[in-house]
């Protein structure tokens, strides 16, 4: 091969490399990988798992009808709001499962429950907060009694994150003393607003439940009272 043929060729070589690297700069970052394909009816793509889980929890005492028909369906939200207020969890978790099935109860007390008292509750209804199964039942029993919802924060944040403890935290309760409460600690009441904190704590100091029953029972009906009463104690 001449000396002149070998020039030509790497020419032709040098044009080539120029015209595949186009006229962008080396230091350009490749972003065609980024790029995301038109949505289509194929490839769009249903809520992940993840996604479903975010929706919130509510209390099956105090959701309204919307609320319940979207975590539960139509038929099973009725027989909720038939068989309400429950003072306990077994007893929605009965009435699940004679309006769905075993199965679908458990499922549904991840959406919709009511919180179990920590002093009181039984170790099977404990056992029906979803994801708590017989060895974390016994360490909710193992700090009984609970005197305010820091301590269980404090002894069931040993074994498990600040997520799953805030989840379980929404499980469940710890009577608020009716004479020397805070005004935060009776807000924390499922359904209790300002108006019934003052309504609380006019009547102080309550001698017995009966008075607390009796005084408080003049602003609210006979479920709703039996429904407060498991929230507080002397």
């Amino acid at each position: 091969m001449t000396q002149t043929s070998e020039v030509l060729i790497a020419v032709a070589l040098a044009i080539a490399l120029a015209a595949c690297s186009g006229s962008s700069s080396p230091d350009a970052p490749d972003t065609t990988s980024d790029a995301q394909p038109a949505a289509t009816e194929d490839n769009v793509q249903e809520p992940t798992a993840e996604a479903e889980d975010s929706v919130a929890m509510v209390n099956a005492n105090l959701a309204s009808r919307d609320d319940l028909e979207q975590h539960l369906g139509s038929q099973v939200a009725e027989a909720v709001l038939g068989a309400r207020p429950f003072l306990t969890l077994s007893a929605l978790h009965a009435v699940l499962v004679e309006a769905a099935s075993e199965e679908a109860a458990n499922e549904h007390l991840a959406l919709v429950s009511v919180p179990i008292n920590l002093n009181t509750a039984s170790n099977e209804e404990i056992q029906l907060i979803p994801g708590v199964g017989p060895r974390m039942a016994h360490e909710f029993e193992e700090y009984r009694p609970y005197t305010a919802i820091a301590q269980f924060r404090r002894e069931i944040g040993k074994y498990v994150d600040d997520d799953e403890l805030a989840r379980l935290e929404a499980y469940v309760f710890v009577p608020v003393a009716l004479n020397s409460a805070s005004d935060e600690a009776i807000l924390a009441i499922p359904g209790v607003g300002p108006r019934m904190l003052h309504e609380f704590k006019e009547y102080r100091p309550y001698e017995s439940m009966a008075q607390f029953e009796r005084e408080i029972g003049k602003y609210v009906d006979d479920d709703e009272l039996a429904r407060l009463v498991r929230f507080v104690t002397l």
